[in-house]
């Protein structure tokens, strides 16, 4: 699949968002709040892949559905493969502490993959089933389904222990631990941290509406793409 140059951008920048979060989900977040150990509930990436849905949403809002769900797969096949090769290299640089083993790469990549063409290809379809009611339905609507259907597929295939066959457990994320660090029930710690995720991403979702709508008030027709 070939993509004109005028689209890198798009492409570059999906690329980065996923990758950083495929690398940053493997670290918990340290510290306390209160009697909150935020290792419960947040993992680094929650606050780095949001943006892609803020990157999809402005391909769909500058050049339309088509071109977006082409950023949509080449960004796919461009962050699948980096985070495979990138963080050994990161590790051999000294960029981080331990380095991951390959079949743990691969199930990470394998969730990421999944979660992100479900996840960005529903954006695309409900962001231009809003796109001609008010300005902020399409992005806000659209980032919310697919926030939900991402969060859902990427921590149950990444860490849930009945898709062991993909790659081996991370045994942290299988520990017993208080639901979201505060709550009496006990859970899986992944399940906290699909909640926090989750929570991560609709407050970035908000903050992100000023960024598009800054740049969507300069595009005021979209560019259909022939």
């Amino acid at each position: 699949m070939t993509i004109p140059s005028r689209y890198v951008p798009f492409v570059a920048a999906m690329a980065l968002a996923v990758v950083a979060a495929n690398i940053l989900v493997q670290f918990p977040v340290q510290g306390n709040v209160g009697p909150l150990a935020l290792a419960d509930i947040l993992t680094w990436g929650a606050f780095t892949y949001p943006f892609s849905f803020l990157v999809t949403d402005l391909a769909n809002r500058r050049y339309g559905p088509k071109i977006a769900r082409r950023v949509v797969f080449v960004g796919f096949m461009t962050a699948v493969t980096c985070s495979i090769a990138v963080p050994p290299l990161l590790f051999h640089f000294g960029l981080v502490e331990y380095q991951m083993a390959a079949d743990r790469l691969a199930r990470i990549a394998m969730a990421s993959g999944a979660a992100f063409l479900a996840a960005q290809l529903l954006d695309v379809t409900v962001f231009n089933r809003l796109r001609r009611q008010s300005w902020w339905r399409a992005p806000i609507f659209g980032t919310l389904a697919g926030s939900i259907v991402d969060t859902a597929i990427f921590f149950s295939v990444a860490f849930a222990a009945a898709f062991a066959f993909a790659g081996p457990n991370d045994a942290f994320a299988l520990e017993a631990a208080p639901l979201m660090g505060i709550f009496s029930v006990e859970t899986a710690r992944w399940i906290s941290w699909a909640l926090g995720d989750l929570a991560v991403k609709l407050l970035i979702a908000v903050f992100a509406l000023i960024p598009y709508r800054l740049l969507a008030a300069r595009w005021s027709q979209p560019i259909v793409a022939v």
